[in-house]
């Protein structure tokens, strides 16, 4: 299992319980018809339940879709299949089978095939994988990951545990080309930014470890993974009798957050940019608030993020309360 997941692993123990609890009102709902609703009702608090605590055992949603059959609650199946999509990356091709569907004829079909498909655990789909032709199946996956939407922090979570797959099995250039575009949904993923990281170390490519790691200590304080990587950079360099490395300047480190914001900036709606026809300072710092107001205004917080974390790099320090604003935004 990965250690990619901390507080956000889905509680496996709970989510197994919690189903068959469901499974336990639900034969007493069908054996005393006098009690049908009672028990109906608490099989479907206890199947949302388990979900709640692990949304990655498929057994959890087959047997809550279960539950809205019996209940020929059509508007309920389509809500459950509509979130399982999210969870597994909001697929516009998916999206568009739920406009011409009947979910009480074919929605467990739909939802057996997307499973069967997409399995929720990485390993499952790992082994998927492996059954195929790996190379072909990963550049696939790659491919069709560039047109998925991962602001969902569930589907954040799975799509990273698969790269931290990816990574391990050597296919290091698929796991940076998707990691960004995860990033770029979620920028505040400071786990993944981490995976990240270590992967440029791995690759000497000591620049974009420092900046990767220098975004995580931005993140979360505690984790001191910047600091860290300069001590293990300079004891080898003395080790080695080498010119001792210096990080990247400011310079690095906007052009590093420009690239990210320009990539969320392609994944969501574009908006109105404020024309610039001042060059003083307190004309720069106004249309530099307006453009936070208007990407805020506008919930695309995955680039205003990236934004002011470019200001703040540059010293702007009253862009600190917007940053801190946007991440708790983002959740």
């Amino acid at each position: 299992m990965s250690n990619q997941e901390t507080s956000l692993h889905p509680r496996r123990n709970l989510g197994n319980r919690y189903r068959s609890n469901a499974l336990k009102f639900l034969r007493l709902a069908e054996s005393d018809e006098s009690h049908f609703v009672e028990n109906m009702n608490w099989s479907e608090q206890n199947a949302r339940q388990a979900l709640l605590h692990d949304y990655t055992d498929s057994r959890n949603w087959l047997c809550l879709v279960d539950l809205k059959l019996k209940l020929n609650d059509e508007s309920g199946l389509h809500a459950v299949i509509k979130d399982l999509f999210s969870v597994l990356g909001r697929d516009p091709e998916q999206i568009s089978q739920l406009d011409r569907i009947n979910f009480l004829s074919h929605g467990k079909e739909l939802v057996n095939a997307a499973l069967l498909k997409d399995p929720l655990e990485p390993q499952e789909w790992w082994d998927l994988v492996v059954s195929l032709k790996p190379k072909d199946a990963v550049s696939d996956f790659v491919s069709r990951c560039q047109r998925l939407d991962f602001r969902d922090q569930r589907a954040n979570i799975i799509f990273s545990r698969r790269l931290d797959i990816l990574s391990h099995q050597g296919f290091e250039e698929e796991f940076l080309n998707v990691a960004h575009h995860l990033l770029a949904h979620r920028p505040q993923n400071h786990e993944l930014w981490l995976q990240i990281g270590r992967s440029h170390e791995r690759r000497k490519e000591f620049d974009q470890a420092w900046l990767c790691y220098d975004h995580v200590q931005q993140l979360r304080p505690h984790i001191g993974v910047r600091d860290e990587f300069l001590m293990r950079l300079t004891s080898e360099m003395d080790g080695l009798g080498k010119k001792s490395w210096t990080a990247p300047t400011v310079e690095d480190r906007e052009a590093f957050l420009q690239k990210m914001e320009k990539l969320t900036s392609r994944l969501r709606k574009p908006f109105s940019q404020p024309q610039e026809t001042q060059q003083d300072e307190e004309s720069t710092v106004s249309n530099d608030k307006q453009r936070l107001m208007e990407l805020m205004t506008n919930s695309n917080y995955e680039e205003a993020f990236f934004y002011a974390r470019r200001l703040v790099s540059q010293g702007e320090d009253w862009a600190s309360e917007y940053l801190s604003d946007i991440q708790s935004k983002l959740g």
